[in-house]
């Protein structure tokens, strides 16, 4: 594959671009954390919108696509569709609650919720364990990605990919901090959506594809095309729709995807003006995200199958990358090795636009845990803000290249969602309830975070070392001997809500003051802290404000259908691609009701929106 001036003015242009608006907005998201990290809490719904569109384009996602289809037909997409259910519980129901708290990151949440030492503890382990350990596991998977386009469509080594990806991302992201991630991503926006795009319409017309009709006829594609699971193999029915439905989006935490908001999430949801604009940003970025983004991977991806059918054919047309970077996932960069020149150039951008996206927000946003939450709280309580933003970007620097180091060893990035999966299983209930009940405690915190993540290791320890060097799953094999393939999850989730349940109930709560300081400033409302408000009105204490009404029934009630919207788009969206006309027409109409449906609740709930 050939680049000509065209392909590299616009990738070089791109990049340039990039740089300048990281040093343009430097000085001013230097003064001080708040800039440095949350742009001032001045962010419209629109700008936060599009960035965490933008953010969860990511080098990875369409190679995650392109695995899952490959492996599991469009119908495996639900393990991660699933979470629409909680992105909208976050949009009516949480978002505005996190506007309320006021706090710098979710995970200044703790000392506001609980207090104590459990609580110290827990802001200061959870700011190590997600800011460093699990973020650099999730940049590593995108970084991985980034690795195996280059090598398939540039030629490039994984060090050489690398090197180049992180320096210019480090380098903006460093400098230009929260608002300069912003600002870019909405370029970053625009520049990925036409390469994804422009690439699938490309591709889907070559002459060895055929078009639409031809594509869904091919019979290596035709048993793929289901966006539900075939309902009469029930292994696959449980492990690809009823798990994610009934248990995934509760209870696992993942990010992007965390139940009850927070992460990346969080960050953009408390950069925003004022409570309205949280909502909005997080219902933009979840019909974004969901609706229509991802089908022009998934066309890309069923068009690979034709192409290459299986992995010892793409190893054939790609024999100089390296056996440990071999899997479904590389289809979607061979599949792009396959452009024509203008619209090659288009698409490297967009993919560097996607790595860039993606890798600082969670540069960002890691560095936001390791400053405010741990070198400010456990290293040095009287640091300047300029010492702090400096911590900041030096942070910065180190996690690029601990998730670079590890990424050079990675094997696969389905196998690495899965296990970051499992080992948040069984503590999404508590992110959910904290809100809304007050016998929660951190002890309820701690113990689920620790449970889950002893259970998901011994579950997961081979699996572990499969994604670093390859080889068998003898855990996995060992397991599916006693119990079905898809149990190993809902049993993490069994075993660490059991245990967080009974340590709530034989560990003190928190302290009356802890709880009442907590409920007079976010207002959650609702029965679960019934008993805390009636007790602070015999004491004469006022927590609510008068004359407003409890609105998350009505906020559950949104999501429903909201969740009927999205879907109902999403659903329409693909029969529209396949053809199947009166189905699609059937489910737009369905799509427009559920609009008109969630206008009509949206009035009940903006009464309790700034």
């Amino acid at each position: 594959m050939q680049l000509n001036t065209l392909d590299y003015s616009l990738i070089i242009g791109f990049f340039s671009l990039v740089l300048l608006i990281g040093i343009l907005v430097s000085r001013k998201s230097g003064q001080n954390t708040t800039e440095y990290f949350l742009s001032g809490r001045s962010m419209p719904w629109w700008l936060l919108g599009f960035s965490m569109v933008a953010t969860t384009f990511s080098t990875d996602t369409p190679n995650l696509v392109t695995d899952i289809v490959r492996s599991n037909g469009v119908a495996g997409n639900w393990v991660w569709w699933a979470f629409l259910l909680t992105g909208l519980l976050t949009v009516f129901v949480y978002a505005k609650l996190w506007r309320r708290s006021d706090v710098t990151t979710d995970m200044e949440f703790y000392d506001l919720r609980y207090g104590g030492k459990p609580a110290h503890f827990l802001r200061g382990f959870r700011s190590v364990y997600l800011g460093i350990v699990f973020n650099i596991m999730a940049m590593s998977a995108v970084t991985l990605a980034a690795i195996k386009i280059g090598q398939v469509m540039l030629g490039l080594s994984p060090v050489e990919t690398v090197l180049i990806g992180g320096v210019i991302t480090v380098t903006f992201s460093a400098v230009g901090g929260f608002r300069g991630v912003v600002y870019t991503d909405f370029i970053l926006f625009f520049v990925a959506i036409a390469g994804a795009v422009g690439a699938a319409i490309y591709l889907v017309n070559l002459p060895e594809v055929g078009g639409v009709s031809q594509l869904i006829a091919h019979e290596n594609v035709s048993g793929k095309l289901s966006i539900l699971p075939d309902f009469s193999d029930t292994e696959a029915l449980i492990g690809l729709l009823i798990i994610p439905l009934a248990v995934q989006w509760w209870s696992a935490w993942y990010p992007g995807g965390e139940p009850g908001g927070g992460g990346y999430i969080a960050q953009r949801m408390l950069a925003a003006k004022n409570e309205s604009h949280a909502i909005g940003a997080t219902f933009f970025f979840n019909i974004m995200h969901y609706a229509l983004r991802p089908w022009p991977w998934i066309l890309v991806a069923l068009a690979s199958l034709v192409l290459y059918p299986d992995v010892a054919s793409i190893h054939e047309a790609f024999p100089n990358v390296e056996a440990s970077k071999l899997g479904n996932d590389l289809a979607y960069s061979a599949m792009l090795t396959k452009l024509p020149n203008g619209l090659l150039g288009i698409v490297l951008a967009s993919l560097g636009a996607a790595y860039m996206s993606t890798i600082s927000t969670h540069l960002n946003w890691g560095s936001s845990y390791v400053v405010n939450d741990f070198y400010k709280q456990q290293i040095h309580k009287g640091a300047s803000e300029k010492e702090l933003v400096a911590v900041g970007r030096i942070t910065t620097v180190i996690l690029m290249v601990c998730s670079a180091l590890l990424a050079l060893v990675l094997q696969n990035a389905l196998q690495l969602f899965d296990i970051i999966l499992m080992f948040g299983a069984g503590t999404g209930l508590i992110f959910i309830l904290r809100w809304f009940w007050w016998r929660i405690n951190a002890w309820s915190e701690i113990s689920a975070m620790f449970v889950s993540g002893i259970v998901s290791l011994l579950f997961n320890l081979t699996d572990l070392g499969t994604t670093l060097f390859g080889g068998a799953d003898m855990a996995g094999e060992a397991i599916a001997g006693v119990f079905p393939g898809w149990s190993r999850f809902p049993m993490v989730v069994l075993i660490t809500t059991v245990v967080w349940v009974v340590v709530t109930f034989v560990t003190p709560p928190e302290t009356t003051g802890t709880l009442r300081r907590f409920y007079k400033k976010t207002r959650p409302g609702g029965p679960g802290w019934r008993k805390i408000v009636e007790e602070a009105q015999a004491d004469q204490v006022e927590l609510e404000e008068p004359g407003k009404a409890w609105t998350v029934p009505y906020g559950v009630l949104a999501m429903l259908i909201g969740c009927v919207l999205v879907y109902g788009a999403m659903f329409a969206t693909g029969n529209w691609i396949y053809g199947n006309y009166a189905l699609a027409s059937g489910l737009t109409v369905a799509v427009v009701v559920a609009g008109f449906l969630l206008l009509r609740v949206w009035k009940e709930i903006k009464g309790d929106i700034l």
